[in-house]
């Protein structure tokens, strides 16, 4: 299957990219997670690490982006860059660019409330794209399904097919959160956000529509000004 293009893709994998062979050549990898990785607890209990941190910590309102930029490893910023550019480019090429960033931004803030919402108590920090990425994954589940489902009830079948999406994402993430329990960076396994995952796929599906009826009222202006 042929990949489109998709320019505002390239762009935030450049970035993201970059960032992380900086924080790596220079070994802080550990510093960048604590000063721009998303806390709960800083959103929790915004004192708590007022000095543990420093000055150069990122104010926790831009966290969610922040941590987007931030990775532990070559494996992980290596599958996260794969699936951005598969269902990145495959999302631009309906949405276009803007709404593309949009949705990106939108679902990094979705996944780091998610992540909140599930312990809100939690100290370690999030990092990595991948809850963002899940809102494109989630819009691009919902955008190329081929499985035809029904109404069910009261339900349109557009409701019951992000229903049966989502649960079959959040599904995935609880087994990989039951494998991975106990797992750490002796294992070679770092503790996966699995809150942050569902919470990204949800916001992607849930966005979907209202971005395509964006995506559909631009396209007429964008024609007259050819």
């Amino acid at each position: 299957m042929k990949i489109p293009r998709g320019q505002m893709t390239n762009w935030l994998a450049i970035v993201t990219l970059a960032l992380f062979v900086l924080t790596w050549g220079l070994g802080q990898i550990d510093y960048a997670a604590i000063v721009g990785g998303f806390i709960p607890l800083r959103l929790s209990e915004p004192t708590t690490f007022a000095h543990a941190i420093g000055p150069f910590a990122v104010p926790v309102w831009l966290t969610p982006l922040s941590a987007t930029l931030i990775h532990g490893g070559w494996v992980h910023i290596g599958f996260n860059l794969l699936m951005l550019m598969f269902c990145g480019r495959h999302v631009e090429h309906v949405l276009g660019a803007k709404l593309l960033l949009l949705l990106y931004v939108l679902g990094a803030y979705a996944a780091a409330l998610a992540e909140w919402a599930l312990d809100p108590m939690a100290g370690g920090p999030m990092v990595g794209a991948s809850g963002a990425i899940s809102a494109l994954i989630g819009t691009y589940a919902l955008m190329y399904s081929a499985q035809k489902v029904r109404r069910i009830g009261p339900f349109s079948a557009n409701v019951v097919r992000i229903a049966w999406l989502a649960a079959g994402w959040t599904l995935i993430q609880v087994m990989i959160g039951i494998a991975t329990r106990g797992a750490g960076p002796d294992e070679g396994v770092g503790q996966i956000a699995i809150g942050a995952h569902i919470g990204g796929f949800v916001a992607g599906l849930l966005l979907t529509r209202p971005l395509l009826h964006l995506r559909f009222r631009q396209r007429p202006a964008e024609l007259e000004t050819r």
